[in-house]
């Protein structure tokens, strides 16, 4: 991957007054991550957030929008501390470096394993996505699902050529239109509110059957708000930027960001869910498509028919590029390790070539066969996630000296619960 150089980096001891002067202030270095870290997070599992988690019933839901921002916010802050605890390098040598080589390898592979996941779903949502808008809003057939998904991977893999610096700041642009299309999107949505989904609430849900639903839904709501995959770039550059402000200039990035993912995020999942029926919401799940293609199908009017699908367009790819960055950094990390062992070392442009062929193969044949996108993130993307996102840090704050300063904190316990909540999941739907 491209290296994203800040003058700090090049020359650090000249820019120790900068460094502290800018670590007082709000800057234009923070508000392009904070809309890097919302634009890796908004994509595939917000657009099917509404279906989920809609489909469990009104009670659920509520409780799922009030664990929104602390589930978010104290999991990724506490994969960021771990970052920056590291000496140097990204999160594939800090874990290394604290748990030791064979402990590194492992953690590293749970990482890559942890995103890899989630660039196959976007692969599938991107072709489906497109595949039906030329369908429904254009009237036309679409290529064979191999070509037009060779097609869309081999573009996306065109701009990640661009380098990470470059990827960061089109997410981040991209945000402020795909912000407003959202929130106009679900404000246009108001006329057709209905009281289908409040008289799910008044017939009640029996205590087992809402926990169980509540169970369930956890792994994909740790899904639709998930970057961790930039959270190891992004602990970095905050590094290199800031020093010893790292991690209080950190928090308040992440606190903004969050802040924005919930309000708008949840806006948008509550105006969909009240404009749907539970029938419809059933159909859209069943359809295996985001519920912005949904919409564009059930609702007539051509607002909606055409700028849903776009939005769902730019949100996925978006969040694709963001993804790619940990993925890649997962992938070469792996590599890295196992020639280390051997004694051996490949060159930068060998293991960016190696990681262009293996991603575009895989992401190519998952799109064609198109399985369950739903079903992936509950069995493969959000269980992992919770490992890594919620688990291994906490484990790190009791068994890493620079990091005990954080041990004793209850949303320490609040993190292990939700992500021992998310792991079990995967345990009851692998059971027949």
């Amino acid at each position: 991957m491209t290296d994203v150089r800040t003058p700090a980096a090049e020359n650090p001891a000249v820019d120790l007054t900068r460094t502290a002067s800018a670590s007082k202030g709000w800057s234009k270095h923070d508000t392009t991550w904070m809309l890097g870290l919302y634009g890796t997070a908004i994509g595939a599992g917000t657009l099917f957030l509404p279906i989920n988690a809609g489909v469990g019933g009104f009670w659920p839901l509520i409780v799922l929008a009030l664990l929104a921002f602390p589930m978010t916010f104290f999991a990724h802050r506490g994969l960021t501390r771990f970052v920056l605890s590291g000496r140097s390098g990204d999160i594939t040598e800090v874990v290394e470096e604290h748990f030791g080589i064979g402990a590194g390898k492992l953690i590293t592979l749970l990482y890559f394993f942890a995103i890899f996941p989630i660039l196959l779903v976007y692969s599938v949502a991107l072709t489906n996505t497109l595949s039906s808008f030329m369908e429904h809003q254009l009237h036309m057939a679409p290529p064979p699902r191999a070509i037009l998904s060779l097609l869309l991977i081999l573009g996306l893999m065109a701009i990640v050529r661009c380098g990470q610096g470059v990827i960061v700041k089109a997410m981040s642009v991209l945000v402020y239109p795909f912000v407003a299309a959202l929130l106009l999107l679900a404000l246009s949505l108001i006329p057709n509110w209905n009281g289908a989904f409040f008289a799910s609430a008044g017939e009640g849900m029996s205590l087992p059957l809402f926990f169980k639903t509540l169970w369930l839904a956890i792994p994909v709501m740790v899904f639709s708000f998930n970057h961790s995959p930039i959270i190891s770039a992004f602990a970095v550059d905050q590094k290199r930027q800031y020093g010893a402000q790292a991690e209080s200039k950190s928090s308040g990035i992440l606190a903004v960001a969050h802040s924005m993912m919930v309000l708008t995020v949840m806006f948008f999942c509550f105006s969909c869910v009240l404009s749907l029926s539970p029938a419809d919401l059933a159909a859209a799940k069943a359809q295996n498509i985001s519920i912005l293609s949904y919409l564009a199908n059930h609702f007539q009017t051509p607002v909606i028919a055409y700028a849903a699908p776009l939005i769902a367009l730019v949100a996925i790819t978006k969040s694709f590029l963001g993804h790619y960055i940990g993925a890649s950094e997962g992938f070469q990390g792996l590599i890295v390790k196992s020639l280390r062992s051997r004694g051996r070392v490949a060159s930068s442009k060998t293991l960016e070539r190696l990681t262009a062929l293996f991603m575009v193969l895989t992401c190519w044949a998952v799109a064609t066969f198109n399985p369950s996108i739903l079903g992936m993130i509950e069995t493969l993307g959000g269980p992992v996630i919770a490992c890594l996102l919620f688990l291994m840090p906490m484990y790190a704050i009791r068994r890493v000296p620079s990091l005990r300063q954080y041990s004793g904190q209850l949303s320490n316990l609040f993190v292990v619960l939700i992500g021992l909540i998310a792991l079990s999941a995967i345990i009851f739907s692998c059971v027949p």
